[in-house]
Order: structure tokens, then sequence, then C-alpha cells
């Protein structure tokens, strides 16, 4: 094997391995997450990579991944969705059948209204990695350089977060207690008018985090990393 063709095989590698271990910034790690498909736009679903998925029940469940690729899941057969997007979509979510979310790079935001998916206008073109709500009027996406976007119903607004951090994954328990964690350790609360940090006591990154109730909640990240909150403390 020649240098140049050594080159091109380590280069992919290396790049994941540094986007694991945070080594690089938030649009530098696109490089490595981007996946390799022909999208739902004319996609074939078996060459994407599926980053998210969310269900309204049994029968009515998403995934989304690579060059905008969306499948649904009907109980029976999954099937291949036209999402008019070749943007990687890194989160999903919904408040019902009829109306889901789906975000990624460049401000994407899609809505899905119980028959076809559409774009909205995001108002950023940062990069979108995580996607939820408390209801159709209420929904927060998260993403690079610590972006913020709330959903009113009618418009996409950003908010303060207080950091440049990357935010991976979002979730709450109300309208008045939702979270957001990222690269860092970085775990921001919001209580239903401004976001603040509270203490991880982590460097690790965090991609997730979901929980049963506002004093029963986990965030997960890189090297085996699984936190808990009790309403109080992060351990």
């Amino acid at each position: 094997m020649s240098r140049l063709a050594k080159l091109f095989v380590l280069v992919p590698l290396l790049a994941n391995v540094a986007c694991e271990l945070d080594l690089f910034d938030e649009d530098s790690c696109l490089f490595c997450e981007n996946g390799t498909g022909t999208g739902t736009g004319g996609n074939s679903a078996a060459t994407i990579t599926y980053h998210s998925v969310w269900g309204s029940s049994a029968t009515n469940v998403f995934a989304v991944g690579s060059m905008g690729g969306i499948l649904h899941y009907d109980g029976n057969t999954w099937s291949a969705q036209a999402s008019r997007t070749t943007e990687l979509l890194y989160g999903v979510w919904g408040s019902s059948a009829t109306d889901v979310f789906a975000v990624g790079p460049n401000g994407t935001i899609l809505h899905y209204d119980g028959n076809t998916w559409s774009g909205q206008a995001s108002g950023t073109t940062e990069v979108l990695r995580g996607v939820w709500g408390s209801s159709a009027t209420d929904v927060f996406a998260v993403g690079n350089i610590g972006t913020i976007l709330h959903y009113d119903g009618n418009t996409w607004r950003e908010q303060a977060s207080g950091t440049t951090e990357l935010l991976w994954g979002v979730w709450g328990s109300s309208a008045t207690d939702v979270f957001a964690v990222g690269r860092f350790g970085t775990i921001l609360h919001y209580d239903g008018n401004t976001w603040s940090r509270q203490a991880s006591g982590t460097r690790k990154g965090l991609s997730d985090v979901w929980g049963s109730s506002a004093t029963d909640v986990f965030a997960v990240g890189s090297d085996g990393t699984i936190l808990h909150y009790d309403g109080t403390n992060w351990r």
C-alpha cells in the first residue's frame, strides 16, 4: 500500500478516536460523524447510519440518520420516508404521531405532520444534535457552541445557554424542569425562565439525558460515564 493510500485509511480512524476523546472542536467532529448513504430524497435504507429513534406507540416509530435518512415503523414493516434533505439527522422527537421533529447540521429542523416532512426556519446555521419537548408548543433543540432553541408552536427562537460547549442531549420532566448535557461534563438546567449550569463532577463528554421524574434523572457519556440526579445533586 502506498503512503498516500495509508493516509486515506488512517485519517478517518484517527479522526474517530479524536472525536471520542473530545479532542476536536464541534465542527471538526462532523468529519467522522456524517456516515455514508444516499439519503431519503432517494436513499437506500441499508446504507444509512441511524442516530436516533422515537415513537408515539408500538405502531408508530421513527428512526433518523445520515444523508437525511428517515424510516417509519407501522408495527409490521419499516419503510423509508422522503425527508427532502441530505443533511445528517441527529435527533428525533414528537408530541404525537402527527407532530414530529428531526434536527441536524446547518440548523436543520424538519417537521412531520402525519403525512409529509417539511423544513422549518431555525434561525441558526449551527449543528443541532438533540430535540425534546413537553408539548407541541414547548420544544427544545440543542447543539454546537451551546446553541439552545425553543419552539412555541409557531417560531423557533434562540435562548441564552450561558455556555459555548457542544450540547448533545436534552430532556425534561416538565416545561419548567429541563436538562441539557454535552462536552466536558456540561449539564444545564432550565427552570422555565433561564438556563443555569449544574455541577456534574466530571469532565467526560455527556451524550444523552433521560429521567422518570424530576428527582430521578440519568446522564450518560464517554468512557462508561453514568450520572444520576436525585433532585439535588449529580453523582
